[in-house]
């Protein structure tokens, strides 16, 4: 509601005038006064703490307790400057030199103790020394040059140039070089070594001092002590201006609490719209609902109709994109859509920011920014535009949107914030709509399947009397043949009866194969002996005008099937190439083997992984356009005057029922190219290569599991013959408690156990949550399908047939090898 930003403005316009409050105390300026008066304790501090160095210096204060009493004073006042350095920078970086400062006039006082300690530890020593070699000196010539030194040495104690510590250090020498009193020299030497250590130190403790009084913390001091003052003022002078802000805000307070009132009122009329607009969007819904489906349209534009007059709309339309695609549109007197809206609405709400709920609201397509959004709703005639725009499972963008013509009467966004509500509700209702309309289509294709069940019942028990019949005509007609003879009218007569009867029993017969269940047993198949053979019956049969080339691979290529099914799919569709020719051209066979490593799809049917025949059909025809092309499979759908409409149905099923698949591929004037994919059997592999070196295993822990246990001590001697350690399990949970008790003790898993696929899948996928990073092989017979992706879960690294040879089983076991090296290497 528009209330809500007034009445969150009262509680922050109250934390304004309490700071407004606080400010015009100015609170702010005892922190000032703390800093200056900081800063005149430190100057009194510092001047303390060099009269003491001095004194220090000149031998009056012996102790530095006072010394070290000015310096903790110091860093304590250092600290209280935190306080105010926090306000300005610049304080900031000036207590920050200042501290710096500090430290080194520590630093530096430190090192004049030390120096000074010793300095007049040394002077002292200085004097009595001089004193006792003057009192011991009998003709006073050592007496005289021990106090020319103590004068010399003297003078440098209160001068330190580099001149008088010249002429100290040539006393020294002279003193040094005259020849020792007779007796103790001790006290020469003692005076020698004190004189050369004064000469050296009383220069060094006074650049100490130097040093120490040179440091610029007084400029420093009063540069802190200049912006303190300055921010004083200012602080003064701010406070003075809060005091009259003040007023002015209170006065603005009042003001607005006059002005919420106002909102409050108009807050209630507001919540009485939304509460009206609630009610239409629940009748709409109501009506949706209760409609039948031949008035769900009319219900829709009528829900437009509403929605629109509501929010102040000149257009409302609402736009489900994806196959079924559908428009409902209502626009108002005068008001029409042009050409292209709303189909470009969709497209268009892609390039504005939605809310939570799909909402877009322009309120002035004139106040957007210039770009082809503002140029296409300018184009439709738009000065406000909403919509609410969704995306549909179809991955299609599905909108119900507003247009509002110049000038725009558009409500607000809080209230259209319920048009989601009443989409949702179009949506659904449409949804049932569709949902209702396939019910129907699904009752219709079942009613028409069950009449197609019928008349396949009734057809075939036609046939099979139609058969005898036509049976007994051509019977007769081969009796009359006999004795009318070959020659004449009638016997030409008699050889179209005879014509058409034999296709009459083709056509019986086609129809029975298709209806009939075909359980006869599989054998094996030697799909390249059987494509040469139905090729030299189609040599004979085809017309002269069409060359029919064949191409197999080497070696053998064997599926589990009936020769005469799998030769009527080569025969079949050989003929329909030969048909779509027109009797003249090339049909092409090709047999090929395939390995299909994951699941393959094609337009009739999808592959799972193994090995697989393909017998490819191909011509230069005609074509088949793409609606004639998803009906071809249909029985009884056909292009021909003389066709029967079941060769392609029997080869689809013929192919389906050997467990395969069918890919087609056609273009209208390009010719066609049907490709039968069989699966191979395990007799259907080329005789065994030999097993090279490179392929044996170096003693790899193999952990193989097989229920049948003639074939489990089978497989161990071919496993260790092929170099590798065989443990062979019968029970699928011993093995997987093997597994898990110690899995670092196997290198590889092959499961050939279980009564059917999903069993052994399901315990490849505990064995391999037992331990991931081995790798598990699966024995599979030829006929079992397992999706790639299930696979892929349960942790197989590989499919063998089953039974197992030697040479399959050394080549995947290579390749395990090989990438549990890989996964070692990575790891290292």
């Amino acid at each position: 509601m528009r209330i809500t930003p007034t009445l969150a403005a009262v509680p922050l316009l109250l934390l304004l005038l309490t700071w407004l409050l606080v400010r015009g105390i100015n609170p702010e300026a005892e922190t000032f006064d703390r800093a200056l008066g900081t800063l005149d304790d430190a100057l009194r501090i510092e001047n303390a703490l060099r009269r003491d160095i001095l004194a220090s210096r000149a031998g009056l204060l012996r102790n530095y307790d006072p010394l070290v009493r000015d310096s903790a004073g110091l860093r304590d006042l250092m600290g209280r400057l935190d306080e105010v350095a926090a306000l300005d920078p610049r304080i900031a970086a000036s207590v920050g030199d200042l501290s710096a400062l500090m430290v080194r006039q520590d630093e530096l006082i430190e090192d004049f103790k030390s120096k000074n300690a010793l300095l007049q530890n040394s002077l002292a020593y200085f004097g009595v020394l001089g004193s006792r070699l003057g009192a011991t000196d009998g003709d006073g010539a050592l007496a005289a040059d021990v106090g020319a030194l103590a004068a010399a040495m003297l003078r440098l104690t209160l001068d330190t140039s580099p001149t008088i510590a010249r002429d100290v250090q040539d006393r020294l020498e002279a003193l040094g070089g005259r020849p020792p009193p007779p007796g103790d020299t001790a006290p020469l030497r003692a005076l020698l070594a004190h004189g050369r250590l004064l000469h050296d130190l009383l220069p060094a403790t006074d650049g100490v001092l130097k040093t120490l009084f040179a440091l610029p913390t007084g400029r420093e001091q009063a540069a802190i002590r200049g912006i303190v003052l300055d921010h004083q003022m200012a602080s003064r002078e701010e406070a003075r201006k809060f005091r009259i802000l003040l007023y002015g805000v209170s006065v603005a307070l009042l003001g607005l609490l006059i002005h919420a009132g106002l909102q409050l009122r108009a807050g209630a009329l507001s919540l009485r719209r939304r509460a009206a607009f609630e009610h239409l969007i629940a009748g709409i819904s109501a009506r949706l609902i209760t409609a039948r489906r031949p008035r769900v349209g009319a219900q829709i534009e009528r829900a437009l109709a509403d929605l629109a007059s509501h929010v102040g709309a000149d257009r409302a339309y609402v736009l489900f994109g994806g196959p079924a695609r559908r428009l409902h549109v209502w626009s108002r007197a005068g008001a029409a859509c042009p050409p292209g809206w709303p189909d470009r609405a969709a497209a268009l709400s892609a390039g504005f920011d939605r809310t939570l709920d799909g909402l877009i609201h322009v309120r002035h397509v004139a106040r957007l920014p210039a770009g082809p959004a503002r140029d296409a709703l300018a184009a439709a005639g738009l000065d406000g535009w909403a919509c609410v725009a969704s995306r549909g499972s179809d991955g299609a963008t599905d909108i119900m949107g507003f247009d509002a013509l110049p000038p725009s009467r558009m409500i607000g966004p809080d209230q259209l914030s319920l048009l989601r509500t009443a989409f949702d509700a179009i949506a659904n209702a449409v949804g049932r709509d569709q949902l209702e309309h396939e019910r129907s289509r699904l009752e219709e294709r079942l009613q028409q399947a069950r009449r197609m069940e019928t008349v396949g019942a009734l057809a075939s028990g036609i046939a099979h009397n139609f058969n005898n019949i036509v049976g007994a005509i051509l019977g007769y007609t081969e009796m009359a043949e006999a004795e009318i003879g070959p020659d004449g009218r009638a016997g030409r007569h008699l050889r179209g009866i005879r014509g058409a009867g034999e296709r009459a029993r083709d056509l019986i017969g086609q129809i029975l194969a298709y209806g009939r269940r075909r359980a006869a047993p599989r054998r094996p198949v030697e799909v390249q002996a059987l494509v040469a053979e139905a090729a030299s019956l189609l040599r004979a049969s085809l017309p002269p005008g069409v060359e029919l080339v064949l191409e197999q691979e080497d070696g053998a290529a064997m599926v589990a099937g009936e020769a005469a099914q799998i030769q009527q799919v080569v025969l079949n569709l050989c003929n329909n190439a030969a048909q779509a020719m027109d009797g003249a051209g090339r049909v092409g066979i090709e047999v090929e083997r395939h390995d299909v490593v994951q699941a393959q799809g094609l337009s009739h049917g999808s592959l799972a992984p193994g090995r697989y025949v393909r017998i490819a059909v191909s011509d230069a025809g005609r074509g088949i356009d793409a609606e004639t092309l998803s009906r071809i499979f249909e029985p009884f759908f056909t292009m021909r005057q003389d066709g029967n409409g079941l060769g392609l149905a029997t080869v689809r099923e013929i192919v389906q029922e050997h467990g395969g698949a069918i890919d087609v591929w056609s273009r209208p004037g390009q010719g066609s190219r049907f490709a039968a994919w069989l699966p191979c059997i395990i007799e259907a592999e080329p005789p065994e290569a030999p097993v090279v070196p490179s392929m044996l295993g170096h003693g790899e822990a193999v952990l193989l599991i097989d229920g049948d246990r003639k074939l489990l001590l089978r497989d161990e001697e071919m496993l260790a013959a092929l170099g590798y350690e065989p443990i062979g399990f019968t029970s699928g949970t011993d093995a997987l408690a093997a597994c898990r008790a110690s899995p670092d003790r196997f290198d590889v898993l092959i499961i050939s156990h279980g009564s059917s696929a999903q069993e052994a899948l399901d315990l490849a996928a505990a064995l391999h949550e037992a331990a991931p990073g081995l790798p598990i092989l699966l024995a599979l017979p030829s006929s079992e399908r397992i999706d790639a992706d299930a696979l892929a879960v349960a942790g197989v690294f590989g499919v063998v047939r089953r039974p197992l040879s030697s040479t399959n089983v050394a080549a995947v076991l290579g390749n395990a090898r090989s990438r549990n090296r890989e996964l070692a290497d990575t790891s290292a």
